[in-house]
């Protein structure tokens, strides 16, 4: 149990540090969005498909072998070893960082004229290359700091990052009010380039605080780069596939909606407003999942090399269950006030349409987060990139077939094909390494009769007719707090949240007596 309140409490830190900037994130993506236009935030939108796949390049799996070297050196207190491992990392960075700019930077004209169909990409792809060296090196200095146990300031400085390119975007933005696309464009690379500068030069400078202060007159180990490659080059390999997959995914979604009939400005404005508009309020949620489920990934590993396979099923079992519970209870809420979220966030766009159209959803995207973190927490890592990349390779067929007969709603269909087909085997997967036996009716079918309840009965009580959409923010937070609130409270009376799962919160809080096993664990 000290095991688990540990976890919960990084997951709270975490969370809240993720809720934090996903916060700031989206009201900047509101901003940026009204300022430029559907039109501009499409051409963002495949842009950063293509610097996506840059991005994969310049980073090559650097993070988690920095890691998990650095984790191991410390097990035996290798000091010297770690400045090893940091210098050959930033080498393997430079190296691949450089390497992604330059063919970023020489083919950013063939990539935006023919392949991108829009020449205004040009300049911003090739303003994009410049920071793919810093991105690189930051990657070395973040799995660096997860593996000292200091993420805090990861989360410290991704805060410092935010703030400058909100500062320097909408400066910029503000400046450049009225004029044409491409302008725009830079304006928001120019941004996100700055912060990306600033952050290498916060991260450079712990770094070296922290290893001057760590037998600073000690000359550092030399460090083997093929134990570094043994852990980057299979991720980096697969990350190449599925990053190359999407990217043209995302440059085949505006051409089939052309053919579709569309013009080329209608088409990058619904593009945008699914992707930078609609996305991010859908994804929003998610950051506590994300959080939690990335620090199930060394507990999970811990109990299998113990061979703890009860608990394994426990965890395996609890994590789906409040999963499902937070997933059903977010979607009920979105498709709720997607019409008034849509209309208070993105006037005059049809983002609330989108937002009810996708967050149903929710509850098999943030289980497939959950159950992915898990697999690799069992070893299973392999296959999870595996069904990956099938997925990816399966939305670029659905893509190419049916937008350009079906237009928008075409992808809506290929974007539920490709998330049930990676949720399902990852499931199955995960069902048949820990044989957990699944509980529908209590970790689908209650949930999901008790969120209905609670977003009908808060309808009901505020007289709150779809009609009437003129609201503001507060009363938009207030609506959406009052259904969670009725949610909760449903899930007591019906007894899909009972005493023992009460008790076993309340003890990962506070410091006391464990809460009672389940039968599961014990």
């Amino acid at each position: 149990m000290k095991q688990a309140r540990q976890i919960f409490r990084d997951a709270i830190l975490l969370t809240l540090s993720a809720l934090l900037m996903r916060t700031v994130g989206v009201a900047f993506q509101v901003a940026i969005s009204n300022r430029a236009g559907a039109e501009v935030m499409g051409l963002y939108s495949l842009m950063a498909g293509v610097y996506g796949l840059a991005f994969t390049l310049a980073t090559s799996g650097i993070h988690l072998g920095v890691t998990r070297l650095v984790a191991e050196a410390l097990s035996f207190s290798d000091f010297t070893r770690i400045k090893g491992i940091l210098k050959t990392a930033c080498r393997y960075a430079v190296l691949c960082g450089c390497t992604a700019a330059i063919l970023l930077y020489a083919t950013a004209n063939p990539i935006g004229v023919t392949w991108l169909s829009d020449g205004r990409t040009v300049l911003s792809l090739r303003w994009f290359a410049l920071s793919l060296p810093f991105v690189s090196l930051s990657s070395v200095f973040n799995g660096y700091f997860i593996a000292v146990r200091q993420s805090y300031k990861n989360a410290g400085i991704q805060i410092a990052e935010q703030f400058i390119k909100i500062t320097v975007t909408m400066y910029l933005l503000s400046l450049l009010a009225g004029k044409e696309a491409e302008k725009l464009l830079c304006a928001l690379v120019l941004g996100g380039v700055l912060s990306e500068l600033l952050s290498f030069l916060i991260n450079l400078f712990f770094v070296c605080l922290t290893q001057r202060k760590k037998d600073s007159r000690k000359k550092a180990a030399a460090c083997d780069g093929k134990a570094l490659l043994r852990i980057t080059a299979p991720i980096a390999f697969a990350s190449y596939i599925r990053s190359a997959l999407l990217t043209l995914q995302y440059v085949l979604i505006p051409r089939g909606l052309r053919k579709n009939g569309a013009s080329h400005a209608t088409s990058l404005a619904a593009y945008g407003c699914i992707h930078s508009m609609a996305l991010p309020i859908v994804l929003y949620p998610a950051a506590l999942i994300s959080s939690f489920s990335g620090l199930l990934i060394p507990t999970l590993a811990e109990c299998q090399v113990q061979k703890r396979k009860k608990q394994i099923r426990y965890i395996v079992a609890r994590v789906w269950f409040f999963s499902m519970l937070f997933s059903v209870g977010a979607a009920g809420i979105l498709i709720c006030f997607s019409e008034e979220l849509g209309i208070l966030l993105y006037p005059n766009t049809d983002t609330g349409r989108y937002i009810r159209l996708l967050a149903p959803l929710i509850p098999i995207m943030y289980l497939d987060t959950a159950t992915d973190a898990m697999l690799k927490g069992l070893g299973e890592q392999v296959y999870s990139m595996k069904i990956n990349i099938l997925d990816a390779l399966l939305s670029v067929i659905l893509v190419w077939t049916l937008i350009p007969f079906y237009g928008i709603d075409g992808y809506i269909v290929a974007i539920y094909v490709s998330e049930l087909f990676n949720t399902v085997f990852s499931i199955t997967k995960l069902l048949c390494v820990t044989k957990v036996s699944a509980k529908l009716l209590k970790w689908v079918y209650q949930p999901l009769l008790c969120i209905l309840a609670a977003t009908y009965t808060s309808r009901f009580l505020l007289t709150y007719h779809r009609s009437d959409v003129t609201v503001g923010t507060g009363a938009s937070v207030f609506h959406c707090c009052l259904a969670a609130l009725l949610y909760f409270a449903f899930l007591l009376l019906t007894g899909t949240v009972n005493r023992e799962e009460l008790a076993w919160g309340k003890t990962l809080i506070f410091q006391g007596k464990e809460a009672p096993k389940s039968n599961s664990e014990k």
